[in-house]
């Protein structure tokens, strides 16, 4: 038997309406707050992921699915969206049309990691962005869209709203030295991955789950604490709207986030109900990304919500199915069936969903059992007979009541019965 590849999962249709609530709402949420939405190739050059996620990251070193094409060039499956995002506002000149832009998108993205509960190799995510604005009421707005989306997804109760900030090019590298000094002196306690990192790219230190790792930098000096003054007003001013906006939320001076673009503004919302992978979203600022890839200043700030992970918690409160098929033809006969397919069709197309039996060489008692397994709230019971007195029975699944209609009048029967 042929099986799926490791970490790459099947959505079955009994789990299909789940992500269709999620995409629905939140799609429904975004145009309200005036986002567009954009679609990008799963496909990128390997160049678009290198220059803004950043070389010295997990994902570009050891998680990127890559490829060359026939023409020689490295392609790799994208691991995230934000990068592909900003090549097509470069590529096509969006920030021309608009000075600000506002823009989502939901896909699958691919990583080479370890499956495990609420993490797969492919996975699906919506993607939130805004360019053009760099205001700490937008970064709170932007923080806010996010719980708000939770919210309406009934899972907010099991979610927590992290926030920290990672300081900007004034401060941060003092606050680097800082770190390096202080690691530097806790070396021998590091992970071989950290020891690396630590040279390279310090604050990924930070981002290490390793236990060891974790209860070393739980000592470090924290970022949010050696902020320039202006950071130091712009983090206080964002805290604020969000106080003003009623978002619970809470400081984790440990956020750095694992994507080298993020500056300024960074935030996760964590759940402990999901497994080892706690983070259901997370996102912040990075107003040096589109620079980095060859556009002109444009700040920006976004997030990401992964939908395996927001389905996890949404099957904690609620069932979500598909609507159960309203009319259910049990037909007699081959002249039954002729005559009631093109009704069934008529009643489709009007919105009403319909199944129909297509073996008409079935008992009615085996029909009826189909009906009542697929929940039906009415039957319209078919033969030869009705046929030619022109009326069928409609039975009432719930009650049991059955009366005659005829059959020239089962389309406008069931209009009216369905308003």
């Amino acid at each position: 038997m042929i099986k799926a590849v490791r970490g790459f999962k099947d959505i079955l249709p009994e789990e299909i309406p789940y992500y269709r609530f999620i995409e629905e709402k939140i799609k429904g949420i975004l145009e309200n707050f005036g986002f567009r939405e954009i679609r990008i190739p799963v496909l990128e050059h390997i160049e678009v992921f290198e220059r803004s996620i950043g070389n010295t990251t997990d994902i570009v070193e050891k998680e990127m699915y890559t490829l060359k094409d026939k023409g020689g060039e490295i392609l790799a499956l994208r691991p995230e969206a934000t990068a592909g995002i900003v090549r097509s506002l470069i590529e096509n000149a969006l920030h021309l049309k608009c000075p600000v832009l506002k823009f989502y998108f939901s896909g699958p993205m691919f990583r080479y990691e370890r499956p495990q509960a609420g993490r797969l190799r492919q996975f699906h995510q919506f993607n939130v962005e805004v360019f053009g604005i760099k205001e700490a009421s937008l970064d709170a707005e932007v923080v806010a869209l996010l719980y708000i989306i939770f919210q309406e997804l009934g899972i907010e109760k099991h979610i927590n709203l992290e926030i920290n900030h990672l300081g900007c090019k004034e401060c941060r590298p003092i606050y680097k030295s800082l770190l390096i000094n202080f690691l530097s002196s806790k070396k021998e306690k590091l992970c071989k991955d950290c020891k690396r990192r630590m040279e390279r790219n310090p604050l990924r230190v930070l981002d290490c789950k390793n236990p060891e790792c974790k209860e070393v930098t739980l000592q470090a000096p924290k970022i949010c604490e050696h902020l320039c003054t202006e950071c130091r007003r712009y983090f206080g001013e964002t805290l604020d709207y969000l106080n003003i906006l009623g978002i619970p939320y809470t400081i984790n001076p440990m956020i750095v986030r694992g994507l080298d673009y993020y500056t300024g503004i960074v935030f996760e919302a964590i759940s402990t109900e999901i497994g080892a992978q706690s983070a259901v979203a997370a996102g912040g600022r990075y107003d040096n990304l589109v620079e980095d890839m060859g556009g002109p200043p444009i700040p920006g700030i976004g997030f990401a919500i992964g939908e395996e992970r927001a389905v996890m918690l949404l099957k904690k409160e609620k069932k979500v199915k598909e609507e159960d098929p309203r009319v259910f033809f049990a037909v007699l006969g081959e002249e039954a069936k002729r005559t009631m397919i093109p009704i069934v069709f008529k009643l489709r197309l009007k919105g009403i969903k319909c199944e129909m039996e297509h073996d008409c060489r079935k008992s009615l008692k085996s029909q009826m059992r189909k009906a009542d397994k697929i929940k039906a709230k009415y039957a319209v019971i078919t033969g030869e007979e009705e046929v030619k007195e022109g009326f069928t029975i409609v039975r009432n699944m719930e009650s049991k009541e059955q009366f005659k209609v005829k059959i020239e009048e089962l389309v406008r029967f069931f209009e009216e019965v369905e308003r």
